[in-house]
């Protein structure tokens, strides 16, 4: 990290200092800040997320708190998921939509209070778009800031062993998808039973940012007897669960229906009620061109997450582009995401890859590659 400029405009989370004492051996920027990406192979991360323990700064995950007397309508603006349907102390995944349709974020929101509101943002310019898109309601009463909250991601099997040690018996009546508040090395945190991984699995949200190492070494010191390990996250897994990255699986260009999310559209809402319910009318009578599809790849084990997006071809011809690729230990394959004609998106259709790695047939495949039901994370 010596090499890397520094400054204010790219800033260290809150556990930075304590990560460094776990020797991080990747980093990368997201949302302006240092993200440590990896601490061991990939391999042996996705064993430890599977079998034990694992720990993660997502600090980075920077979260948009919408608030204030029109809180509600403010937010319900943002997204075509119908927030009436979430209570105050639980949590959904979301997407953040323009007005086309187009995806600008795709963020697990909490709801905190009637009329508050956070989204834990993927590396987009949400905040922005939120604060844009306040230019056109100002009759609305609404707060939009950037929260100073640090998430940190708890996930693996004996996860539940972890929160239990430190928080209690009392954190495993904590249902999927809701929030608690808890304190942990005398720091205020919010828990919440969400994840990136489609594992058993938490996340604490810190509010007091000057306890990152605090917290950090206190979950750490909880987690021994577990075995647990610090890890960057598991891009095995979360292909392996049909989890995408906004910024590399899908832009502002895609919509839902072309995600295959359209389950977060709620058409009972009015078009006044969310920018986006117009668009999606009009995208779901008239169909979409393209669509994601899982993707099984031929050949030796890729060694590596791919860095670039790979050509895919049809009858010689380009038809789409893989995203994500990456070699699953478990399943034995290279798996991936590719987006393809509507035509060609259909299970068993094959298709060739221009890889990094040379060409390799591919073969379309029902998402999730593992356990289609999610009943992992659930349980």
């Amino acid at each position: 990290m010596g090499l890397v400029q520094r400054g204010a405009r790219n800033r260290r989370t809150p556990y930075y200092e304590a990560t460094q004492r776990y020797g991080p051996k990747g980093f990368t920027v997201y949302n302006h800040m240092y993200f440590p990406i990896r601490f061991d192979s990939f391999e042996d991360e996705f064993d430890a997320l599977l079998n034990g323990v694992t720990v993660w700064d997502v600090a980075v995950e920077r979260c948009l708190e919408i608030s204030g007397p029109d809180g509600f309508r403010f937010a319900q603006l943002l997204t075509p998921r119908d927030l009436s349907k979430c209570s105050v102390g639980q949590a959904k995944y979301v997407l953040i939509c323009d007005a086309d349709g187009g995806i600008v974020n795709d963020p697990v929101l909490t709801r905190m209070a009637e009329n508050s509101f956070w989204f834990a943002l993927a590396s987009s310019d949400a905040l922005l778009f939120a604060r844009g898109l306040k230019n056109a309601y100002p009759n609305l009463n609404a707060t939009i800031r950037e929260v100073e909250v640090a998430p940190l991601q708890i996930q693996g099997p004996k996860s539940k062993d972890l929160m239990t040690a430190l928080l209690g018996d009392g954190i495993r009546a904590l249902k999927y998808y809701y929030w608690t508040k808890a304190t942990i090395a005398g720091a205020p945190v919010v828990v919440t039973r969400t994840g990136w991984t489609s594992e058993v699995g938490y996340e604490v949200y810190l509010t007091d940012s000057s306890k990152g190492s605090d917290v950090y070494e206190a979950i750490m010191k909880a987690g021994e007897p577990h075995g647990v390990r610090p890890t960057g996250p598991s891009d095995i897994r979360r292909i392996e669960g049909a989890i995408f990255n906004w910024g590399a699986d899908m832009t502002y260009e895609n919509n839902a229906f072309e995600m295959g999310l359209e389950r977060l559209v709620d058409f009972g809402l009015a078009d006044s009620d969310s920018i986006s319910l117009a668009a999606y009318r009009r995208i779901r009578d008239e169909g979409v061109s393209r669509r994601i599809n899982g993707v099984v790849l031929d050949g030796d084990p890729f060694p590596d997450l791919n860095n670039t997006k790979w050509p895919v071809l049809a009858g010689g011809e380009p038809v789409g582009k893989v995203t994500s690729a990456i070699y699953s230990p478990r399943l034995s394959q290279n798996i991936g995401y590719a987006w393809l004609p509507t035509a060609l998106s259909v299970a068993g259709q094959a298709v060739m890859v221009e890889s990094e790695w040379g060409i390799r047939t591919g073969v379309v495949n029902p998402m999730p590659f593992v356990d289609p039901e999610k009943r992992i994370p659930v349980s």
